[in-house]
């Protein structure tokens, strides 16, 4: 039996005033753990609603403008972060300023789904397009406007089913895990910060070469250290206390403990490069053995899990 994948596209969805810290030292595309959880909350409230069957198994991001609200003047060597005027307090006086860098968006999900019958499905379009346009955030920004969300099958191996997809995402660019890169450079000797760096840091090299006119001539090459879009992202969270209890936690009923943020490498690909649907698709992964709540790619994910049971029954 072929392995068939259904897919709900939430096309071209205008985000305006997202949050651009997706770590402590990171600025620019929201982190992976935001689109999660935004995907993760529309199908509580779905489920909340009736359709108590309907499961997002695994989500697809792609951006299709990414406008960073930062200045730069004339004569200014960095950006400045285009702040939110606060209202003045009591004595009238300004209030502390708490920098909050923003970005307006319009991104397109691709939602992996079970739970759901063909029949249902022009009711749970409806459904979402009224969640999306009345109480949802997407990022920590509103959302201003969402196209009517689309319908695909994909079966393993057909790539007619693909391209059906993809041409409704261009042009635009899926985000995906490049942490290959990192354990590459990692296993080589360097630290995790020098990992990321190295890869992101743009190498400017100059040349003399003969020329016909003149004796000689400088020519001036700039490339990183991999082909690729790549960019820092945020892809979950590293416990580092034990779960507990917390003074005035949001949740009294779930245990509390304090996490940092995980960063590695990303990669910006357009759609229509990618030779399957899962090299695109996220979901959550938990390691609770390491303290880890990641969202990881879900073909990396099928691998890891196809090594270890290669290993068990060897």
């Amino acid at each position: 039996m072929s392995n068939i994948k259904r897919l709900l596209l939430l096309p071209h969805i205008k985000v305006h005033n997202a949050n651009a810290l997706s770590s402590p030292f990171t600025i620019g595309f929201p982190a992976m753990t935001a689109w999660l959880g935004a995907v993760h909350a529309l199908q509580r409230k779905l489920n909340s609603q009736g359709c108590v069957d309907i499961k997002f198994n695994s989500v697809a991001v792609i951006s299709h403008q990414c406008d960073l609200q930062a200045h730069k003047g004339v004569d200014d060597f960095v950006y400045s972060i285009i702040g939110t005027g606060n209202p003045l307090d009591k004595t009238g006086a300004r209030s502390a300023f708490i920098e909050e860098a923003r970005c307006h968006l319009d991104v397109s999900l691709v939602l992996e789904y079970t739970g759901i019958e063909k029949d249902d499905e022009p009711i749970l379009q409806e459904k979402i397009t009224h969640l999306l346009n009345s109480t949802m955030k997407m990022a920590g920004g509103d959302i201003l406007n969402v196209k009517e969300p689309q319908f695909f099958k994909i079966e393993e191996g057909n790539p007619k089913d693909l391209n059906n997809l993809t041409r409704k995402l261009m042009p635009g660019y899926a985000i995906i895990e490049r942490r290959d890169l990192m354990t590459e450079a990692m296993a080589a000797g360097q630290d995790a910060m020098d990992a990321l760096l190295d890869n992101l840091v743009i190498h400017h090299h100059c040349k003399k070469i003969a020329d016909e006119v003149s004796e000689e001539k400088v020519v001036w090459t700039i490339k990183r250290k991999n082909k690729g879009w790549l960019v820092p992202i945020a892809t979950g969270f590293h416990g580092l206390t034990e779960l507990g209890e917390a003074k005035n936690q949001r949740d009294p009923n779930t245990p509390h403990r304090f996490a940092e943020s995980i960063i590695t490498l990303g990669e910006f690909k357009m759609p229509h490069r990618i030779k399957s649907i899962d090299e695109i698709l996220w979901r959550y992964q938990t390691d609770q053995t390491n303290n880890l709540y990641l969202c990881a790619q879900t073909q990396k994910i099928i691998q890891t899990e196809q090594e270890i049971e290669d290993s068990y029954y060897a």
